[in-house]
């Protein structure tokens, strides 16, 4: 694996910059009807592709817990892990997007979301109980996965007049509290296009139908690489899974027969006389590499060829060698 960073951020596309998403950014994109995209990411990889394509909120979502890190609930998570991935996911953010993290603790851990996570808004699940500490707070109503237990499972929420009617209560208080935004998690379409005709904060559906402010997905549902239950609301836009198994499978298959690595094109080579040197000085002069294992020779003769076409080792950011026909050391990552 190749630890050395690109030369340069990618650039998907010749279009004009993107504009930083801001709160402000987020009310105008509600006025004009212009729906608002939202991804989960958990890491550098995840965010970097965020950021290629660029989303308007990049959100380090609690359910990392399960599709990260194997946990049964979200209730696991605890805010240390919290704050590794998202630290990893503000170093791959490169793109003008607003990073947003899932509060797995109490309100008082915001301070060290923002400062120590480098995150510029949080998400807490309820309630009437946000508080006015200063930080941007996106709001979570309808199914809350932090309190699955109480509410007796993943349940689809305000099914009845009455859940409703609570639901709508809920979000004027959130709003009148000071958030910015709230998701709309596993409602009925209409009831989640009714909230966000009542409020004046943007609404961020995830099962609540096609009529709020923007939708959100869970990264791994929305790549298709999650092997679990899938819910109603889930759209795979992608098949990650099985390119995944072939190319796994390939890779095994390859090492297994020796077609990998190709001894050339997947390999590094010596000048052909420091390597007679090196053979005369053990004693083995004439010795070629040949095995049951891997049937592969590589003589000296094809070391002189490979030399004559211009071929050269990968070598790491220092590309002088104290002795010609040296050896340059290459960079290894040992994961």
């Amino acid at each position: 694996m190749s630890v050395r960073p690109p030369k340069s951020p990618p650039s998907p596309s010749s279009s004009p910059p993107a504009k930083k998403t801001t709160i402000a950014r987020l009310a105008e994109l509600r006025a004009s009807g212009t729906p608002i995209t939202v991804l989960t990411a958990y890491d550098f990889p995840t965010a970097r592709a965020c950021s290629a394509h660029p989303v308007d909120i990049t959100l380090v979502g609690d359910s990392l817990a399960q599709v990260c890190l194997g946990y049964t609930s979200t209730t696991r998570l605890t805010l240390d892990e919290m704050l590794h991935h998202c630290r990893a996911v503000a170093r791959g953010s490169t793109s003008p997007h607003f990073l947003v993290a899932d509060m797995p603790d109490t309100v008082l851990a915001a301070v060290r979301m923002i400062q120590e996570g480098r995150v510029e808004a949080v998400k807490l699940e309820g309630g009437e109980e946000i508080t006015q500490m200063g930080i941007p707070v996106m709001a979570h109503i309808g199914l809350l996965p932090q309190r699955h237990t109480s509410l007796s499972g993943y349940r689809v929420q305000g099914r009845t007049a009455e859940s409703a009617g609570s639901l709508v209560r809920a979000a004027l208080a959130l709003q009148d509290a000071g958030a910015f935004s709230i998701v709309l998690e596993a409602m009925p379409s209409q009831l989640g296009a009714y909230i966000t005709e009542q409020i004046k904060i943007p609404t961020i559906g995830i099962g609540a139908g096609p009529r709020t402010s923007g939708q959100v997905l869970v990264w791994d549902d929305m790549v298709g690489t999650w092997s679990g239950h899938k819910a109603k609301f889930v759209r795979y836009f992608g098949d990650v899974r099985k390119e995944v198994a072939s190319g796994v499978a390939a890779y095994v298959d390859a090492v297994r027969d020796g077609s990998f690595p190709h001894p050339e094109r997947e390999g590094y080579t010596m000048d052909h006389d420091e390597w007679e040197k090196f053979l005369l000085a053990e004693g083995k002069s004439g010795w070629t590499w040949s095995s049951k294992e891997n049937p592969t020779t590589i003589t000296g003769a094809a070391q002189k060829a490979m030399t004559r076409e211009g071929q050269e080792p990968m070598t790491g950011e220092n590309h002088s060698a104290s002795h010609p026909g040296e050896s340059q050391r290459v960079p290894r990552s040992y994961a």
